[in-house]
């Protein structure tokens, strides 16, 4: 009778001069980081005495976690018109659209997006595909976004206008298998008729969302533009926020003293739209152009408030915001206040807190998944060493090629 015995599963040594663990304020030198298939098995600071690994020799870089940016459209295409091709596409077609997106974003060095807006629970699909294929990124998924009737993104199928509507909604969105519930609590730019200064929903029925969401043992996060939406979702107790512009219908409000401290003392996480990329040509014509020194403002407050602070880019929603947008974020925080580090934690271990993937993702350490990006450069000297990627690297599988550097952009960013 013959033994079949399974190989040992393959090791591998990434050898770098530097590397940011994902927590750190410091860098860690001449890190050795042993990865057993797609989980980091060791951090040490000497050689690794293993004959049977490959070894990767990674001199003259810095090691990164992969960055995780909280608040992505996969079903957008970064176009001048991503609502009208959404609109032309059928499922299967706008499946592969959204792979392709997925992968920008991994090539891109950001290895988990969450999802924040889909069509059909097509996001849903694409992140089952993920857990077996090693060139997309991890996806935590929404599914369509909850909004009022005829409200901000309507045309991606949940509307809701009562309590029973709403109970509905979010029950569907569990039965679906959704990992967090997003809700239209403001209108929003890409939706003709919508306004994002003005609440879409009566805090009470914030509040039959919040519940529900809560009973099925999820989180809810809520879109907010303006003050009142802000306020709405806050006092309905969502559990994070999205945007948070204080945007009016000509400006921009100050930050409300009364309201960040409410989100300071109740830890709402702030997934803030950052991450501008340049584009070529002329710039199309966006609404919040005019408000980009006010949001700036803005931005700097909420950073200096001591929230809990994440990165989401919008990406996919228009030329500039591409999928792999959150390296431009890293950049547009350090411009905000925020030390090269504090930015850095806010697109990795902060970000994986955020997205529920604590101890999974965000960090180089042992345990977590092998999400790793090989960079020219310190980013904690300059963020824009974010754009020079010479190795990136999936549950511990290295992508075929990453992005060729681009020239980084700055605050502000367009968002829907």
């Amino acid at each position: 009778m013959t033994t079949i015995t399974s190989p040992r599963p393959t090791l591998t040594v990434l050898k770098a001069d530097w590397l940011f663990d994902g927590t750190t304020e410091s860098l860690l030198p001449h890190p050795r980081v042993l990865l057993d298939q797609g989980t980091i098995c060791a951090v040490e600071q000497t050689d690794v005495d293993l004959p049977e690994a490959q070894i990767i020799d990674l001199t003259g870089s810095t090691l990164v976690p992969g960055l995780v940016d909280t608040h992505v459209h996969l079903a957008f295409d970064a176009s001048s018109d991503p609502v009208g091709h959404l609109a032309a596409r059928d499922d299967a077609d706008a499946l592969v659209s959204m792979a392709a997106a997925a992968r920008r974003a991994a090539r891109g060095g950001v290895t988990t997006v969450r999802d924040l807006g889909d069509r059909g629970y097509l996001s849903l699909a694409l992140r089952a595909a993920g857990r077996l294929d090693p060139t997309l990124p991890d996806i935590i998924a929404a599914g369509p976004p909850i909004t009022t009737p005829g409200g901000h993104c309507h045309y991606l199928g949940s509307e809701a206008g009562t309590a029973d509507d709403m109970r509905s909604a979010v029950r569907e969105h569990v039965g679906h298998g959704v990992d967090i519930i997003k809700i239209m609590a403001s209108g929003g730019n890409l939706t003709p008729g919508s306004r994002p200064e003005l609440a879409q929903f009566d805090p009470d029925l914030l509040r039959v969302a919040v519940d529900e969401t809560h009973r099925a043992g999820l989180t809810i996060t809520a879109h907010a533009h303006g003050t009142p939406a802000v306020a709405g979702a806050l006092w309905a107790g969502v559990d994070q926020l999205e945007h948070v512009t204080f945007m009016t219908a000509d400006g921009v409000d100050p930050a409300p003293p009364d309201l960040v401290a409410t989100i300071v003392e109740r830890r709402v996480n702030l997934s803030l739209t950052a991450g501008m990329v340049p584009t070529v040509g002329p710039a199309p014509p966006n609404p919040m152009t005019a408000r980009r020194p006010a949001l700036l403002a803005n931005l700097r407050r909420l950073c200096a408030s001591g929230a809990p602070i994440t990165a989401g880019t919008d990406g996919g929603v228009n030329p500039g915001k591409p999928h792999d947008a959150a390296r431009w974020a890293v950049g547009d925080l350090v411009t905000a206040g925020l030390t090269p580090a504090q930015a850095l934690r806010a697109c990795t271990s902060h970000a994986a807190l955020a997205c529920g993937l604590q101890g999974r993702k965000g960090r180089i350490a042992v345990g977590h998944d092998a999400d790793i990006l090989a960079l020219q450069g310190s980013p904690l000297d300059d963020p824009s060493m974010l754009h020079r990627i010479t190795a990136v690297f999936v549950r511990g599988t290295r992508l075929e090629y990453a992005v060729r550097p681009r020239t980084a952009g700055g605050f502000p960013a367009g968002d829907p």
